[in-house]
């Protein structure tokens, strides 16, 4: 049973820029596409379980979790 189901509605909350450079990360992207500001703001959200980070032949890729 997902969390969701439990309490109706959980939001995760995020910044304004968070946000943007969530909406950058549509699939599969290498981390160091990402200037160094939107890598520090992919690891927020790495922590907030929003991105997950996957690595492939050497290299650190992150994608979106999908949303419930």
């Amino acid at each position: 049973m997902k969390i969701n189901e439990l309490l109706g509605e959980f939001r995760i909350q995020m910044s304004n820029e968070e946000a943007k450079v969530l909406e950058k990360i549509d699939r599969l992207t290498p981390l160091a596409q990402f200037n160094e500001r939107e890598a520090f703001i992919i690891e927020n959200l790495i922590r907030k379980s929003l991105v997950s980070r996957v690595v492939q032949h050497n290299c650190t890729m992150v994608i979106r979790n999908e949303e419930f």
